[in-house]
């Protein structure tokens, strides 16, 4: 194995305007919407922290406190918790607030997830480093980041998550032309596309919220041109590594991801998550599978 930098720092963009949830997202971020009982950011940063990764940068915006409200002591309520003897509730506030070492920075205006990431380039330096997109959830029995920092470390370079999609929906995502390696699940990709037609799509890989980049991507960001939809795009500048030598950062892997995957982003898979995640809840699905099969049964449903 070549002898690369580890990975050990995540970068967790969370400035996003959660339009798509409207009037909900007007006042709490996207970030912070449960799933049963836990936000969904929550899920994101136990991901890294179980890869390894405790030193976790957020990229928030304006409207974002609650976010780091979450991830801090909330000191009232554990002794309101303690005097009542209420261990369990006060286990659950502990966790958030001692997962990982968390940081945080502004992003002061909307100009894309390439943009975003670059924020981060003061706090990970010349480091490799994970990058985590809150509207992706991936189910924790299926240790994608862990994967991708191996492949990481195996080929350098920088490293993407892929999924095969039906054609119709490549259009929704960043997608990627790949050539097979020896690894059954990795690949090498050779072009990327943000957001093609059908078209245009040179597979139908897409690349889910999973990077783990080399620092190499800094440089590139900064002359990067706005792209699709007038942001910086790190599709864009992933296109660029891939045609750079290994020597300078160049060179980007795919590993292709067949497990669990939680699109947070629109609300019919909010809604989805939600009900998946309560269906496994061993405190919650003795009475709830019951009432949902009722429910679907007096609907119309088989």
């Amino acid at each position: 194995m070549a002898d690369f930098a580890p990975v050990l720092k995540a970068v967790v963009p969370a400035a996003g305007l959660g339009t798509r949830f409207l009037p909900a997202t007007k006042a709490t971020p996207k970030e912070m919407l449960p799933i049963v009982d836990k936000p969904a950011i929550q899920y994101v940063v136990e991901e890294a922290v179980a890869a390894g990764l405790t030193d976790v940068l957020m990229i928030t915006g304006r409207s974002k406190r609650s976010i780091e409200d979450h991830f801090d002591r909330a000191y009232e309520l554990e002794d309101a918790l303690r005097a009542k003897g209420d261990e369990d509730r006060l286990a659950a506030v502990h966790e958030s607030s001692d997962l990982a070492i968390m940081h945080y920075v502004r992003q002061g205006e909307p100009r894309g997830l390439g943009h975003a990431v670059h924020c981060a380039r003061q706090h990970v330096g010349n480091e490799p480093f994970a990058v985590l997109l809150g509207d992706d959830m991936i189910d924790a029995r299926d240790q994608l980041l862990t994967r991708m920092i191996e492949v990481r470390q195996r080929h350098g370079g920088s490293v993407v998550a892929l999924m095969e999609v039906d054609p119709d929906q490549v259009s929704a995502y960043g997608c990627a032309a790949i050539e097979a390696t020896d690894e059954e699940d990795v690949v090498k990709i050779t072009d990327l596309v943000e957001k093609p037609s059908v078209e245009e799509a040179p597979s139908n890989w897409i690349i889910i919220g999973r990077y783990v980049c080399d620092p190499a991507v800094f440089d590139v960001l900064e002359k990067t041109p706005p792209g699709r939809g007038g942001e910086i795009q790190l599709t864009d500048a992933l296109r660029t590594l891939a045609d750079m030598p290994g020597d300078q950062g160049g060179g980007v892997y795919g590993v292709k991801f067949r497990g669990r995957r939680y699109d947070t982003g629109n609300k019919l898979e909010y809604l989805r998550t939600v009900v998946q995640f309560a269906s496994e809840r061993p405190d919650l699905a003795p009475e709830f599978m019951p009432w949902l099969r009722e429910f679907v049964r007096q609907n119309g449903g088989e």
